[in-house]
């Protein structure tokens, strides 16, 4: 039996220095890699955090188990004689009992203080914010605490509360078990009989954990400001007069049940200790639970919105304050059909710049024409902009990744040193289409080839969206770059990502950390070899910085320099914002206070702040004062590319749609309720474009989302976020006329399908094989007028599904029309005008003399013609009027 409880132990030791050694390899790794992005004060601060809040709640745990399991043996029990049917009798010694309790007591204290070591070192976040806190200047309405309290210090004294309740009630049952197997404790005809001095120790912690739940009261006090339950989230009226007073007299009627309810122990008076039980939990159920229900439903919701206007008030105040609303500015958009000429030629660069790629086809476009081989892969669109030949112009680009699970022979040689990383990224405008109705790329092909003034000269990819294991580079094996007509190039890296494996120790550790021996038996690595890990830019960031809510839309930018970066937003976000009304996540707070740029080729890490008045940055700027960057030292190119996150506009524009209402009364009756129109089954998502506000002089870059009124289908207002220079981060409402009619996305949707014409030509396509594509409707504004753009793809089975550009429908005031580019649907649409100029490549010349009208005229012919050939009778009439026009034109020469 003892070998068998000897093996057990050193298997029970063997698994815990195992346990132990893999946490020193992961702590070791990591200081490795903060070293290697310069962040070691960071990583210094949080271990020390670690360890500090965890040996001091350790600590804490394991004395006061302890401390309490020895008390109980401080007086010795005396021998017991037992007579087993009168004849035999038997002594037992409980020397050997106490002993083994005592050590089973040590044993039980130190498993309470490694739970308690974990405890703690996983709040160290929490204990640094409760020391660094600072005020915000607003106040709370019902405690007039600072907002700072809630969000930097009530969430740690909750879970200080929360520890004190686990460790007083574990050792009081603890306690209790031994005093019981011991015979101090004894029951007799159901009642208790308790010896004295465990009398006084059980009363003790008795009152300790009573104060306890004091404090649990006092602290629920506050919660009142996240309730759920009335009109509007947070305190309402029945909170406010009902449950609030209710739990400070609960906290008064504990503080004195605990004093009662240790006299009552050590006198022996136990009816008392039922009393104080059941007084506490009588009074929560009467004071906390039910009355406040009753003066709910008998006095408030008869005149709800009289008695819950001031609540109503602040919900809606500190809504707006949690998703950063409060500086949106309202203005009306009296929207006017006289768009003319002039107005389009004065608003040419958003014309130029009028989106007709979706990210959807162009993606499957992107990946069968740019992803070159099998194992390169495009993880999504990214939408930017670039002044390109000295023109601002909007393009959709996407990285060129290495996709690991497709490469032709999985090896480790070829997973970790020969296929190290992407290249390059393929860019086109997001306009412009070749007369195959294909993207016309700016950036394409391996190497990279720039048909324009960008151009890169860093293409190579080590950091980005797709990596999630290790590579090691600089090895005697040279790395894959891209494959070519005479053969495969290869490279050698220059940079200085990665950890140098200068020493045998380097690569058994990192051996053991990836679990792979090859690290330490490979002949190919040297002492000049790196091994690059973390290189998910995600994953990255979010070891720095974990306390940071990352955007799920990283993007790629091209720095004038021709090197690649990410951009990534990061987030503030809290749970702990009184009144505001919460996400499904429960977070009700909300800030996008920092940029982050990671270098795609040496994987360094830059957080900039735009937003130095968040609060919680601020805090956490107190904290890691190094981590963080001030704007101004961004490149001047990068901050070019900077831009309002959708991801957060997305949770803005959601909330504006009902909290613009300001006014209690409107609010409570949703009488000007604006939701997200929906365009085929899911709501519209927001767009960026280049365009110009109205009474502005110059286009910029923006972020859009049009609203309709609830259960409408017309256009209610449009929401945009501002992205170029100072204006980065204003946000703009445009409210339209209640007094007339604005069509929105399902109305211009019916009208394109009531069309005849186009409703044919999507029935001809059909027929023929072909899946017609309709693309996202977007709304720009220009001027004061509105124009409505849908794309139309086709994908044939022939060429693999394909997605091209073939059509443009436009709609303006009452017309919709559909023609094969964007310039021909303005021209129809502003008929009688001469043509307007939509594209920089291929401008249309303004038509002058008799050959260039003749020339135009042998082009409609024929185009009706193979209208006549396809039976399309509707476009071969279309067609006649055209030629009927450019002849009557001729006849004028």
């Amino acid at each position: 039996m003892i070998k068998k409880y000897t093996n057990f132990a050193v298997i029970a030791l063997i698994i815990i220095f195992m346990i132990f050694f893999s946490k020193i390899t992961g702590l070791y790794v990591d200081w490795l890699f903060f070293n290697e992005v310069m962040f070691m004060d960071v990583f210094n601060k949080t271990l020390i955090s670690q360890l500090i809040t965890g040996a001091l709640f350790g600590l804490i745990g394991f004395l006061f188990v302890f401390i309490n399991i020895m008390i109980t043996f401080r007086l010795p029990i005396p021998p017991v004689d037992i007579m087993f049917f009168g004849v035999a009798r038997f002594t037992i010694d409980f020397k050997g009992l106490t002993r083994f309790l005592k050590i089973l007591g040590l044993i039980f204290s130190l498993l309470i203080g490694l739970f308690s070591i974990t405890w703690g070192s996983n709040v160290w976040n929490q204990a640094l914010i409760f020391i660094n806190a600072i005020n915000t200047n607003t106040i709370d309405p019902i405690f007039y605490n600072d907002i700072g309290f809630y969000l930097f210090k009530l969430p740690f004294l909750k879970i200080l509360n929360n520890f004190a309740g686990f460790i007083i009630f574990t050792t009081l049952c603890t306690v209790i078990v031994l005093y019981i197997i011991r015979g101090s404790v004894l029951l007799k005809n159901t009642r208790v009989f308790v010896v004295d001095y465990a009398k006084k120790h059980l009363s003790i912690l008795g009152m300790l954990f009573i104060f306890k739940l004091a404090l649990g009261f006092y602290l629920d006090t506050f919660d009142i400001l996240y309730s759920p339950q009335g009109v509007v989230f947070g305190a309402g009226y029945a909170d406010v007069y009902g449950k609030l007073i209710a739990l400070r007299i609960l906290v008064f009627i504990t503080v004195i049940s605990a004093i009662v309810f240790a006299i009552a122990i050590i006198t022996g008076r136990n009816i008392l200790v039922l009393y104080v039980v059941g007084g506490i939990l009588g009074f929560y159920l009467l004071g906390v639970v039910i009355y406040p229900s009753l003066l709910q439903n008998l006095r408030v919701t008869p005149n709800e919105l009289a008695m819950e206007r001031p609540f109503i008030e602040h919900h809606i105040k500190f809504t707006r304050f949690g998703y950063d609303l409060t500086g949106v500015m309202v203005r009306p958009f009296d929207v006017s059909y006289n768009l003319t000429l002039r107005d389009i030629q004065k608003n040419q660069a958003t014309i130029n710049n009028i989106r007709l790629w979706d990210e959807t086809p162009l993606y499957k476009t992107f990946a069968q024409l740019q992803q070159i081989r099998t194992y390169y892969k495009f993880n999504g669109i990214d939408n930017d902009r670039y002044t390109i030949n000295g023109k601002y112009r909007q393009v959709m680009l996407a990285a060129r990744e290495l996709s690991y699970g497709d490469l032709p022979s999985r090896s480790w040689i070829n997973e970790k040193l020969v296929f190290t990383h992407g290249n390059g990224v393929a860019m086109s405008y997001v306009n412009s289409i070749t007369k195959e109705g294909l993207p016309e790329f700016i950036i394409k092909d391996i190497p990279p080839v720039s048909s324009t003034d960008i151009r890169i000269t860093q293409p190579e990819i080590y950091y980005g969206e797709m990596p999630d294991d290790y590579v090691i580079v600089n090895t005697k094996i040279p790395e894959f770059n891209y494959p070519t007509a005479e053969g495969n190039k290869y490279i050698s890296y220059k940079g200085t990502g990665g950890v140098k494996l200068d020493s045998f120790f380097k690569r058994i550790l990192f051996s053991m950390f990836f679990k792979s021996a090859k690290i330490v038996l490979s002949t190919e690595i040297t002492d000049d070899s790196r091994i690059i890990y973390n290189r998910n830019v995600i994953t990255r960031i979010q070891k720095i910085a974990p306390f940071l809510m990352l955007d799920s839309d990283p993007y790629i930018v091209i720095s004038k320099e021709g090197k690649l970066f990410w951009i990534i937003d990061a987030y503030t976000v809290s749970e702990m914002m009184p009144y505001s009304k919460p996400l499904k996540n429960r977070i009700n707070y909300m800030r996008n206070p920092a940029k982050i740029v990671v270098d795609a080729y040496n994987g360094t890490i830059d957080i900039y702040l735009t937003d130095l008045k968040d609060p919680v940055i601020s805090v956490y700027k107190k904290i890691f004062p190094s981590l963080f960057k001030d704007t101004n030292s961004m490149s001047s190119d990068l901050k070019e590319h900077i831009r309002y996150p959708k991801d957060f506009f997305k949770v803005q524009s959601s909330m504006f749609g009902i909290y613009h209402m300001e006014d209690p009364k409107t609010f409570y009756n949703k009488e000007d309720l604006w939701e997200i129109p929906i365009h085929g089954e899911k709501k519209i998502e927001p767009y960026y474009l280049i365009m110009k506000f109205p009474d502005e002089i110059k286009e910029e870059y923006v972020l859009l989302l049009p609203y309709t009124p609830a259960k409408r289908d017309n256009l209610a207002a449009w929401f945009a976020a501002r992205c170029d220079g100072n204006n980065y981060g204003k946000l703009m409402v445009y409210t339209f006329p209640r007094d007339r009619l604005v069509f929105g996305p399902r109305q211009i949707d019916a009208r394109i399908d009531q069309d005849s014409y186009i409703s044919q030509q999507l029935t001809l396509w059909g027929q023929r094989g072909s899946q017609v594509i309709r693309g996202r409707l977007i709304i720009i504004p220009v001027e004061k007028s509105l124009l409505y753009i849908q794309p139309l793809y086709l994908a044939t089975e022939d060429k693999g599904g394909l997605p091209e550009l073939r059509r443009v429908i436009m709609a303006y005031e009452n017309e919709v029309v559909m023609e094969e580019d964007l310039e021909a649907c303005l021209n129809r649409l502003f008929s009688g005008r001469r043509h307007i100029l939509t594209t920089e490549k291929k401008p249309m010349p303004v038509i002058k003399d008799i050959k260039e009208l003749s020339k135009e005229a042998m082009k409609v012919f024929e185009r009706a013609k193979e209208f006549q050939k396809q039976g399309n009778w509707a476009g071969y009439g279309e067609e006649l009027k055209r030629l009927e026009t450019i002849l009557k034109e001729m006849t004028t020469k």
